[in-house]
């Protein structure tokens, strides 16, 4: 089962985020802030990360910056209700896989997510088939 950190600092977004990814199937923690999804990163590993822009503390794009810092692998899906597409253009040079504006749509929230899961299974993938056949012309 893929596992997704959710991180935003409104209960009621990681409640019905929480809902709407278990019911497709995905292992989702939560954390509601910038400074305990970076702890819970370092203690599991996701298949992705869904994380707001705005939060009290650290913000998002802190955070962003942190993680792809750590784990350039993980895909992080950026969200927020005041997002602008400066913050959309900022973002996604950091290294998000996609942004997304709240309210979300749900089945638009699915694609994204189903998405950058597969591609970095494919992104990993590729990774282990490069090191066997590395390994392979070693004498």
């Amino acid at each position: 089962m893929k596992s997704i950190l959710v991180v935003d600092d409104d209960k009621d977004i990681l409640k019905t985020l929480t809902m709407i990814l278990e019911y497709a199937r995905f292992e989702v923690r939560v954390a509601d802030n910038g400074a305990e999804a970076l702890a819970r990163i370092n203690d599991s590993v996701f298949d992705l990360v869904l994380l707001d822009i705005k939060m009290v503390g650290m913000d998002g794009l802190t955070v962003l910056h942190k993680i792809k810092e750590l784990h350039p692998e993980l895909p992080v899906i950026m969200i927020s209700g005041h997002g602008t597409i400066e913050t959309a253009v900022e973002a996604t040079k950091a290294g998000a896989y996609d942004f997304l504006q709240k309210p979300l749509d749900r089945e638009k929230l699915l694609i994204v997510v189903r998405n950058a899961v597969e591609r970095k299974r494919l992104i990993m993938e590729n990774k282990e088939i490069r090191e066997k056949a590395e390994g392979r012309t070693d004498i």
